[in-house]
This record gives C-alpha cells, sequence and structure tokens, in this order.
C-alpha cells in the first residue's frame, strides 16, 4: 500500500465500496418483498462481499496475494450487474 495508507479505511476503492453498498441497500429496500429471501438478499451480500473482500485484501501480505484477492472482486462485478 502506498505509505499515506494505513488501513484498508484509507483506500478509496474501499469507500466507493463502502457507499455503494449502501446505495444497493437503499435501492433494493423499493423491490417487491416476495424478493426478499431471493434475489435482494443475493445482491446485497455480493455487495458487502465486494467492501469485504477489499479489507482482506488488503491485510495480505503479498502483492501476488493482493492482486489474486482483487481478480475476485473482479469477477463479482457482472454477477450483480446481471441481477438488476
Amino acid at each position: 500500500m502506498p505509505s499515506d495508507v494505513i488501513s484498508y479505511q484509507d483506500l478509496e476503492v474501499w469507500r466507493f465500496a463502502v457507499d455503494w453498498t449502501e446505495a444497493i441497500y437503499r435501492t433494493t429496500a423499493a423491490w417487491p418483498s416476495d424478493e426478499r429471501f431471493g434475489l435482494i438478499s443475493q445482491v446485497r451480500r455480493a455487495a458487502v462481499s465486494v467492501a469485504s473482500n477489499i479489507a482482506e485484501g488488503a491485510a495480505r501480505r503479498s502483492t501476488g496475494e493482493s492482486f489474486s484477492s482483487l481478480e475476485w472482486r473482479r469477477a463479482l462485478s457482472p454477477r450483480l450487474k446481471l441481477s438488476f
């Protein structure tokens, strides 16, 4: 991590992911209640996992581990796009 970054919370991408997750929760609150345990739950879990995995990746000891973790998170994005 760059020298001015002390923790994952200092990463702009993590802050973006948290804001995005909050937007997902607001958006899905207006979806039909019969989707509460189906699509809504899946989309919300996927959104939360992005920020969580960024934090986990930031804690990795090596750059290789971090990049591998980032590739996995990038793969989640199309799943969320398909859910809408």
